[in-house]
């Protein structure tokens, strides 16, 4: 029983020693230490639970460290995620940007063409009545499904809209001045030739030598 004392006390001793071999205890201290060892030389069964709960706190922080270096590696994956859906995120914007670029030019380059629609276009010269300039309507879906109304868009996005289509510049003229009388008072003629608008100068000799011959003969 002695003998088994003493190998109970040096290891209680080497447990709180070894425990706190960093926090250097003074002289005081390691005297009620070893006063403390020994009462539980004489007292197996708290020593028992003493070392019990050691080990329990022991086994206790290990697992906290590996559920740490766990939550640590988790966190990594996540941040790694992060920065994929970042790089991405950023991906679309570029590529959203350049779709909308497109978009800007392609409507550009729409408004710079003729919108008049081609099952209306009449060979040769052609005259209409122009009776307006906008920017801020457009009418050309119109211009489909009706024969006599049309119109083309300018570089600057204005819009001129036609009535009619005469071969015969006195017509258009008579048309030109029914629509002033009702109130069109912008209303003027404008020539094509083969589908394009062309100057009033460009035709105007060739319509007065026609009506010229015509009243010769």
């Amino acid at each position: 029983m002695r003998k088994y004392s003493k190998i109970l006390v040096c290891s209680l001793l080497s447990l709180f020693f070894v425990g706190s071999v960093h926090a250097q205890l003074d002289k005081k201290e390691k005297k009620e230490w070893k006063k403390r060892a020994k009462a539980y030389s004489k007292d197996p069964e708290s020593f028992k639970t003493l070392v019990d709960e050691h080990q329990q706190f022991q086994g206790d922080i290990a697992r906290l460290e590996a559920d740490n270096n766990n939550l640590q590696s988790r966190l990594s994956d996540k941040e790694a995620k992060i920065s994929e859906l970042e790089d991405d995120m950023a991906k679309l914007r570029s590529d959203l940007g350049k779709a909308k670029a497109e978009a800007r030019e392609a409507r550009a380059a729409l408004a710079s063409k003729p919108v008049e629609s081609s099952r209306n276009v009449m060979m040769g010269v052609v005259f209409k009545v122009q009776i307006g300039a906008f920017r801020n309507k457009d009418l050309s879906k119109y211009f489909e499904n009706h024969e006599n109304f049309s119109g083309e868009t300018d570089e600057d996005g204005t819009q001129k809209i036609t009535l009619g289509q005469f071969p015969d510049y006195w017509e258009a003229d008579t048309f030109k001045k029914y629509l002033r009388e009702m109130g069109v008072k912008d209303a003027w003629i404008v020539p094509y030739k083969d589908g394009v608008r062309v100057s009033i100068k460009d035709v105007l000799e060739g319509v007065m030598s026609d009506d010229g011959a015509a009243e010769g003969e």
